[in-house]
């Protein structure tokens, strides 16, 4: 048996495999286009294109793909072999660097939000050497950013990549006034959990909801849900643990740091969590993970469920976004350090990223914001709609300290003079962690926990490395004119503590007070759905931000505002229209199916004597004909307010239909199928039921 080492990242065109087959100068020359974004010359392209071609039909691969992140959600392909046709009416194999840089793949039926007329087929992917190349199945992939003929950025690669580019500038600013001027590079890196739930793929396939939209759409709460709290962390079951060991050897294979694994809290659900990575490799990644959990699932004959919200009543699945930033020296920004400097280094960008997080609350939130998160959400099991900070007791009385200019009450008293007193001794996990809190401070990182499990984490990425670029940028503007820098310091972070601490909270962001208190006392946002934040996108202050650090252009932002709210109008859609036809096509059926039977029996007892009860079968009969007569109702209730709703020509005011009208109405047909699926014998019910999909998995 292999030891893992042996073949971890065997299908990876890393840095061991260039330093190999790469020239030292084609190497070197690759490496500070990689660590330090000098511009790639076409010689190296050519060199690195050959060497590449090589290694990928040495391991088989007889294609390869500029491998990109459209705004579908999910990544796209299309494979071109490696044959050239020789005069000798055989091939070559053949692959430049031209190939290697640049693809063109049509590109009219992506979303492009208005960017370009559908006729305009042309688009371009180009490589993004930062993030290796790899092998999947007989196919070398290349990450690429993927763009329209006239420039624009159709994908999310693009916009990640320009988040980055724009924290490390601001970055390197702050860190060169602390004396730092070896870091040549700022980078934000994450860590995605990821949950998922697990079924088996014959009750999958017996859900037209879970086929058409990730999530059952009708469902009576079983007997026994995850009240017992016995699922998480309890013993894998044989046919998860044969899962899970597969789908880390492939994972491996591709140098995926998948480290931790364990059952999740509802019934089914577990998790899988990496090693933190460079942010675009991190989403590489997760794309990648996505993928390839629900391959593995169907060769063992499960379905790997990633949707926000699959069951009503259980805990939905997130991907909680573990990030941080960190120079090319070693330090994490998010550390505290041994001498005053570092230290003082640390507050200001933990302040930074206070202030971002409390500037841009609508942005963040906006990054989730799905049709499938906005059930997760608030759910008691997910962060709410509304966005806070939770630091702890101990840095919170920190920052107390430091605005009011009082003593810290530590082992010893320390006066806050920033720069010439040393901060107490801060380690890690001084505090217990907050799972309620959208936004944790968790010893050198911060946790989004509000990111939801189909998501890819590109959007969420993308808004906090930008408005913490923009907090720092702030920051190294007043301090680098500074005549007295240590002086300038601490007045900024006691001022930034005193305009932002209102969005620290380290209570219970599940009580209802927390709203109240939240939206009422201390002004903080709670935008509850996809289509009351997405229209924030483009007010003002969010605009100036995103176009001043080049993030996207106006034209990009509000196509993703067109995208984003015409995805949600379209899931809902598809749900509304499901559930219609599961109503009218096996529901009702089913049920007077049942009822025929009920009536048939009460002929019979009446026939046999008169004096045998029939009460049980005419009551049963008389509740299951009015709860027919209801779904018959909901579901042309629904069917109407769907084409209402379609009806409208504005995005913005179709989601707000969607939303208030539509949803409205699916609940309303859910409830009664539910009830009477309960009192509906199970011979009779015309697909697996919650308790059949939650405990099917042995």
């Amino acid at each position: 048996m292999k030891k893992v080492s042996d073949y971890f990242g065997c299908k990876v065109f890393d840095d061991r495999v260039m330093k190999a087959v790469l020239s030292e100068k084609v190497y070197n020359s690759l490496k500070r286009t990689i660590d330090e974004g000098a511009k790639l010359d076409q010689g190296v392209a050519n060199a690195v294109a050959n060497a590449m071609k090589d290694w990928a039909l040495e391991n088989g691969a007889t294609h390869y793909t500029h491998w990109f992140q459209p705004l579908t959600g999910i990544t796209a392909e299309k494979h071109d072999s490696f044959i050239t046709p020789s005069p000798d009416g055989g091939v070559i194999m053949e692959f430049s660097g031209k190939e290697l840089i640049k693809g063109e793949p049509d590109a009219s039926s992506f979303p492009s939000g208005g960017l370009r007329a559908t006729f305009e087929a042309r688009g371009y992917t180009a490589w993004d050497p930062t993030s290796y190349a790899f092998i999947k199945g007989k196919t070398l992939c290349i990450p690429t950013a993927f763009c329209s003929y006239g420039g624009e950025a159709l994908d999310k690669k693009t916009p990640l990549l320009r988040s980055m580019q724009a924290l490390n500038k601001q970055a390197l600013r702050i860190v060169k006034l602390f004396g730092n001027n070896n870091v040549k590079c700022v980078r934000s890196s994450v860590g995605p959990e990821q949950e998922y739930f697990l079924i088996t793929k014959e009750m999958y396939d017996q859900r037209k909801d879970l086929i058409y939209t990730g999530r059952t759409l009708f469902g009576a709460k079983p007997p026994k849900g995850q009240e017992m709290d016995d699922h998480y962390f309890g013993v894998i079951k044989p046919r998860v643990a044969a899962y899970m060991e597969e789908l880390n050897d492939e994972l491996w294979k591709l140098g995926i740091l998948a480290k931790t694994e364990h059952n999740e809290v509802a019934p089914a659900q577990h998790e899988l969590a990496p090693i933190y990575a460079t942010t675009n490799i991190a989403t590489d990644h997760n794309q990648l993970t996505m993928e390839i959990m629900q391959k593995v699932a169907q060769k063992h004959g499960l379905v790997c469920l990633l949707h926000e919200k699959p069951f009503e009543g259980v805990n939905g699945s997130g991907k909680h976004n573990n990030w941080s930033i960190s120079t090319d020296t070693g330090i994490n920004l998010l550390s505290p350090g041994e001498t005053p400097y570092e230290n003082a280094q640390f507050l200001l960008v933990l302040c930074a990223v206070i202030k971002a997080v409390d500037d841009y609350q609508d942005l963040l939130r906006i990054a989730v914001a799905t049709a499938g998160n906005d059930h997760r959400l608030g759910a008691n099991e997910a962060p709410p709609a509304i966005v806070s900070i939770f630091l702890g007791d101990e840095l919170t009385a920190i920052l107390e300290a430091i605005e009011n200019d009082t003593p810290y009450d530590a082992v010893e008293k320390t006066q806050m003079k920033l720069g010439v007193n040393v901060l107490p001794r801060f380690t890690k996990d001084t505090t217990d962690r907050n799972r309620t809190s959208p936004f944790a401070f968790t010893g050198n990182k911060f946790e989004f926990r509000s990111l939801g499990s189909s998501n890819s984490i590109a959007c969420t990425n993308i808004m906090l490395n930008a408005a913490v670029a923009e907090s720092l940028k702030i920051y190294a503007d007043r301090l680098e004119g500074a005549e007295d820098f240590e002086t300038a310091l601490h007045e900024m972070i006691k001022k930034t503590i005193k305009d932002h601490k209102h969005i620290i909270f380290n209570g219970n962001g599940y009580d209802d007070a927390w709203v109240k208190e939240a939206t009422e006392v201390r002004g903080l946002l709670n935008y509850k759905t996809t289509a009351d934040c997405m229209p924030h996108l483009l007010d003002q202050k969010n605009v100036d931000m995103l176009l001043a650090h080049k993030i996207f252009t106006e034209a990009e932002l509000r196509s993703r505002y067109e995208i984003m709210l015409e995805n949600y109008c379209k899931s809902i859609h598809i749900e509304a229209n499901t559930m219609v036809t599961m109503a009218r096509e096996q529901i009702v059926p089913a049920i007077e199916s049942y009822i025929g039977e009920l009536a048939q029996i009460a002929v019979a007892k009446k026939e046999l004597s008169q004096c045998i009860s029939t009460k049980y079968e005419v009551t049963h009969v008389e509740k299951l004909a009015d709860l027919v007569d209801q779904i018959v109702e909901g579901a042309l209730a629904l069917e109407t307010a769907v084409a209402q709703a379609e009806r409208i020509t504005d995005v913005g005011e179709e989601a707000m239909a969607m939303k208030d009208d539509v949803l409205v109405k699916m609940t309303a047909l859910r409830t009664p199928c539910d009830e009477a699926e309960v009192i509906t014998a199970k011979k009779y019910w015309p697909f697996p039921t919650y308790g059949d999909l939650l405990f099917s998995v042995k």
